[in-house]
C-alpha cells in the first residue's frame, strides 16, 4: 500500500485533558511529513506524543522523559537509531522501542533485535499497521494499562482474541469490522467523522465519492444491533457516526 502523506489525513484532535494513566508515546524521526502524519495519527488513537526531528535530541528525551513506548527511526541526523538505541539499553532504559527503516534487510533487522528493539517496522507501511504493533508492545509491558478487554453497555471487545460478544451472543466479524467497532467503542460518545474512519480504518484519504464507510457501518449495524432493543451504532447526519452506550433522549 502507498504511504499518502498529506495533513489532512487525520481530522484536527479534539482538545482534552491528560487523563489518569494515558499513555505516552516519544518519536524520534528527521522527516517532517512522517513525523507529523504519525503525531496526529497516534494523538487521534488517544496517545500523549511527543517527538524529535534528530537523534540527539531524541536521546535526551528518551533519558530524561517517562514514556511508555519510543518509535524510532534508524537513519537520523546527529546520532542514528541505532545509536540512540544501544545507549538507551546501556543506560539500564528497558522503554519498548519500536525500529522503523527504509531498509528491509535481514541483516538490519537482526541487529536492531540484537541492540535491544522490540520490534522493527520497514516504511512504507499503512498506520493501522503501526498502531497494532503499537499496542501489541504496550500490552507486553511490566504494568500494561491498555484494557485487553472493551466494554459499552451489554457489548465486548476481547482486543487479545479479537472476538466481540454482546449480551453473551458472539458476533462474527471480519478483520476490518472489527477494527471499525474498536475504533467507535474505544472514542464512544463521540461523533467521528467519514474521515477519520477512513484514515484510521482504511488507512486512507476520505473520498467523497465512495459508499465504503457507509456499507462498513451498515454491515457493522446489522451485527451489533440487528435482534437488540437498544442500539448502540446511529448515524449523525451531516457528521459521522457515534457509538453510545446510552441511546440520547
Amino acid at each position: 500500500m502507498d504511504w499518502k502523506w498529506s495533513v489532512n489525513h487525520f481530522p484536527k484532535a479534539q482538545q482534552r485533558p491528560e487523563a489518569r494513566g494515558q499513555m505516552k508515546l516519544l518519536i524520534v524521526e528527521d522527516e517532517p511529513k512522517t513525523r507529523s502524519y504519525l503525531k496526529q495519527g497516534l494523538s487521534e488513537a488517544g496517545f500523549i506524543v511527543d517527538h524529535a526531528g534528530d537523534g540527539l535530541d531524541g536521546h535526551h528525551l528518551a533519558m530524561t522523559g517517562d514514556y511508555d513506548l519510543i518509535i524510532l527511526d534508524v537513519m537520523l541526523p546527529g546520532m542514528d537509531g541505532w545509536q540512540v538505541l544501544q545507549l538507551l539499553r546501556k543506560a539500564g532504559r528497558d522503554t519498548p522501542v519500536l525500529l522503523l527503516t527504509a531498509r528491509d534487510r535481514v541483516d538490519e533487522r537482526v541487529k536492531g533485535l540484537e541492540l535491544g528493539a522490540d520490534d522493527y517496522l520497514v516504511k512504507p507501511f499503512a498506520f493501522s499497521e503501526l498502531l497494532a504493533r503499537v499496542r501489541t508492545l504496550l500490552r507486553r509491558g511490566k504494568n500494561p494499562q491498555t484494557p485487553d478487554v472493551l466494554r459499552a453497555a451489554d457489548l465486548e471487545i476481547d482486543l487479545r482474541r479479537r472476538r466481540a460478544v454482546r449480551a453473551g451472543k458472539k458476533i462474527d466479524l471480519t478483520a476490518k469490522e472489527f477494527a471499525l467497532l474498536e475504533l467507535l467503542v474505544r472514542r464512544q460518545g463521540e461523533i467521528l467523522p467519514r474521515s477519520q474512519i477512513a484514515s484510521q480504518v482504511w488507512d486512507m484519504n476520505f473520498d467523497s465519492d465512495t459508499n465504503v464507510i457507509e456499507v462498513a457501518v451498515r454491515r457493522l449495524r446489522a451485527k451489533v444491533d440487528d435482534g437488540f432493543e437498544t442500539k448502540l451504532i446511529r448515524t449523525v447526519r451531516g457528521m459521522g457516526y457515534v457509538l453510545e452506550a446510552t441511546p440520547p433522549t
